[in-house]
């Protein structure tokens, strides 16, 4: 009666292993056949500089509003970033140039859809402009040929809320002052302090303005290479309640 009783349990178990190998099987069969199968969004490469000199400022932004219209569905293009690393070791041919806040709910690249080597990021709270930032951008254009400039400031900016709050707070103090030009120059006769989402709003557009005529203002070679054709400078809002880039 004993043996009998280990018999059955062993059949059992052979059972349980037969069927869980045809699972195991039957699982692969399916992941193999949907191999073939197109892959969600795009499957991008490296930019090559004839690739970058094809390109338009116009072609350009329209690349990005694409790509942001995929991070928002959720349709984010498949990559291989090992060999985009590999790719890009000895040169880069980024399609713009993106001076974003430092928000760390603001990741860049994923907005945009974009991969290793597309974008030059220059990040700073308030997304202003210095001139080390002018620097930059004017590395990114003039010497490695992106098309376009583009200031894009966020709602619930921290920086921005600072500063139409005149925050005092080591050096903080000095960098928000670099922001209030543009809080002070909205027109608003309502609530001016940062509890009014209206008003912050409206400073986040304005400061997003601002940036762009200092950036024509101090940088003749961005200047004369907008007015070239060869560049555009834009503006932007990133909405964080939905993940979409406004522009302006």
């Amino acid at each position: 009666m004993k043996r009998g009783i280990k018999l059955t349990a062993l059949s059992v178990m052979m059972l349980a292993f037969i069927a869980c190998n045809d699972e195991k099987k039957s699982t692969t069969e399916v992941d193999t056949a949907t191999m073939d199968k197109p892959t969600v969004g795009l499957i991008e490469d490296v930019l090559t500089k004839e690739q970058q000199d094809a390109l338009s400022p116009d072609k350009v932004i329209d690349m990005l509003k694409k790509g942001n219209e995929r991070f928002t569905n959720n349709t984010l293009t498949a990559r291989d970033h090992s060999a985009q690393v590999r790719k890009s070791t000895l040169s880069q041919y980024p399609k713009a140039i993106v001076l974003s806040c430092v928000d760390s709910r603001v990741p860049v690249e994923d907005v945009f859809d974009r991969g290793i080597g597309d974008l030059f990021v220059a990040r700073v709270a308030g997304n202003f402009v210095n001139e080390d930032i002018l620097g930059s951008m004017e590395f990114a254009c003039k010497v490695s040929g992106s098309k376009v400039v583009l200031v894009m400031g966020h709602e619930h900016c921290g920086a921005v809320k600072a500063a139409v709050d005149d925050v005092k707070l080591g050096n903080i103090t000095p960098m928000l002052q670099k922001i209030r030009p543009a809080v002070e120059s909205v027109v608003y006769d309502g609530d001016r302090t940062s509890k009014n989402q209206e008003f912050v709003h409206m400073a986040c557009e304005s400061n997003v303005n601002n940036t762009m005529e200092q950036i024509r203002l101090n940088s003749p070679i961005l200047k004369e290479m907008e007015e070239k054709g060869e560049i555009k400078i834009v503006g932007a809002i990133y909405d964080m309640d939905n993940g979409k880039v406004v522009f302006l």
